[in-house]
């Protein structure tokens, strides 16, 4: 068994800094990686060290193997935790950190290519005997058999990039006309995305439901999982909203699904914290539709109810430790709610939102937690994903987490960017989602309800008010950010910014 004493964070933002506060309980000393546009991001301070790794655009900078790599030998980092996305599911980088002898805090590259490979990982799942959505086990090399194929399936289908993931390199085909464009459109965006314009056929279910298993395994065989999480709060196939426990599943299904997510990480001997995902239709059937071979985003619902520090546990895994849960230890207290906050525009079809705020005034008060990374007197960049942070919620039921949910969004202020929030407070007043009466269509369906814009009687005052608060900001925000959210000096110093690789 190897004692980790410091880690490498490879990654950014809220993620970043949730990383190292597991870490810091834990004794562990953490690196934090920046880019140019990340210079005075809140993970840079928190970090015990801190380095510089390349100019704003990801592909120079966190997604740089070879310079992150040179970081963490040359601060003496015993592992590398990848977060999630960047190269958290990249073999390339797990195996990197294997021949340098860096412990990578995840699966081993041989699972992370097996899995994240659609193809590859549905040929697993049938051999393990766990069900998946009909579809083709090859990808589609000639558009002119794809219209026999489909035919065969039946439509409606989905046209799948074999390497993607997060909704990119997907298309929906109800009619035979739309085929061959969808084709061609599913794998132009998986060759920019992914690198790779391999695509499958999938029947497309239904009125689906999204719900993920997460699991735990250990270096000695033994994994077990931690219960549901209802993921069908999607646009355009990226998650809004979650929640666990799911109102669908039965505490029979619950059984079933866990066992199949069980014996799906085991059939490819996983290690780490992983997700298996299903589609479950109106009849409760439940299909195997992908593996996340890294932590979720939404991992602290699952934290929430179960009390189990995921991110601790991925340490202690890549420690060799033996897991300290048995499957029969877990249980899920409570209910509880993770709402993504976006600096984004809902009323201007979700345009992303970067810029200074100004202002922000984050919720508290008991059953709430916020994972941010942001602060006043922040740019948020251009070059990132657009979260701001997450927003979690416990309750003893899920009406009382909904309405627990309610407040905090409204105690939630943010001036200087648009954010997600008031869109995210539809959601939660809509009688669908109240009742639990919903899948991946709620969007779509609610369309008219979510897109109502919040009205005044007389806004006229407000552009004098943003006005005063811009100029009060202006002649301040200097002196905020040095007084407020600098370090100690003597702290400061001990932070070895290298800025010449």
């Amino acid at each position: 068994m190897t004692k980790i004493k410091k880690i490498l964070i490879a990654n950014r933002g809220e993620i970043a800094i949730r990383i190292m506060r597991t870490c810091r309980e834990m004794n562990i000393e953490t690196v934090a990686v920046y880019s140019e546009a990340d210079r005075t991001s809140l993970h840079v301070r928190y970090a015990n060290e801190a380095y510089y790794i390349g100019k704003a655009p990801s592909s120079v900078s966190y997604l740089n193997i070879e310079k992150i790599i040179e970081v963490a030998k040359n601060c003496g980092a015993d592992a590398i935790h990848p977060g999630y996305g960047f190269l958290s599911e990249n073999a390339v980088f797990a195996r990197r950190c294997n021949e340098e002898g860096i412990i990578f805090i995840g699966p081993s590259p041989e699972v992370i290519i097996q899995m994240g490979d659609k193809i590859t990982a549905r040929e697993a799942m049938i051999k393990a005997g766990i069900p998946i959505v009909p579809g083709t086990n090859q990808s589609i090399q000639n558009e002119n058999e794809v219209l026999e194929i489909i035919r065969d399936i039946g439509l409606p289908v989905m046209i799948k990039a074999a390497a993607g993931g997060g909704g990119k390199g997907m298309r929906l085909v109800k009619e035979e006309t739309e085929i061959v464009s969808a084709v061609r459109a599913a794998r132009s965006e998986a060759l920019s995305a992914f690198g790779d314009d391999s695509v499958y056929i999938e029947k497309y279910i239904t009125s689906p439901h999204h719900i993920e298993f997460q699991i735990l395994a250990d270096q000695h065989g033994n994994v077990i999982h931690l219960f549901e999480r209802e993921c069908s709060i999607q646009r355009r196939h990226q998650k809004m909203i979650e929640e666990t426990p799911s109102p669908l599943l039965t505490p029979e299904l619950r059984m079933q699904m866990g066992k199949s997510a069980v014996e799906a990480a085991k059939s490819v001997n996983y290690t780490g914290a992983g997700t298996i995902e299903f589609l479950v239709d109106n009849n409760l059937n439940y299909y195997f539709l992908e593996m996340n071979t890294r932590l979720q985003v939404e991992h602290p619902i699952t934290e929430r109810v179960t009390g189990v520090d995921l991110v601790k546990q991925q340490i202690k895994i890549a420690e060799g430790q033996v897991l300290e849960y048995k499957q029969e230890d877990l249980s899920q207290r409570g209910h509880s709610i993770e709402c993504r906050i976006y600096a984004e525009d809902p009323d201007n079809n979700f345009m992303p939102s970067p810029g200074k705020i100004y202002k922000i005034s984050e919720p508290l008060g008991f059953g709430v937690r916020t994972d941010g990374y942001v602060y006043e007197g922040y740019e948020i960049p251009l070059y990132y994903d657009p979260m701001i942070s997450k927003l979690i919620i416990w309750g003893k039921t899920r009406e009382e987490s909904i309405n627990r949910m309610r407040r905090a969004l409204y105690e939630y202020k943010i001036t200087g960017v648009k954010t997600s929030i008031k869109y995210l407070e539809r959601i939660m007043n809509n009688p669908d989602f109240i009742d639990g009466n919903y899948d991946t269509h709620f969007i779509e369906k609610n369309q008219e309800q979510l897109a109502k814009k919040e009205g005044c009687e007389d806004c006229s005052d407000m552009v004098v008010i943003a006005a005063f608060i811009d100029y009060l900001n202006k002649i301040s925000i200097t002196r905020e950010m040095k007084n407020e959210f600098a370090p100690p000096q003597s702290r400061w110093k001990k932070i070895p910014y290298i800025n010449n690789f």
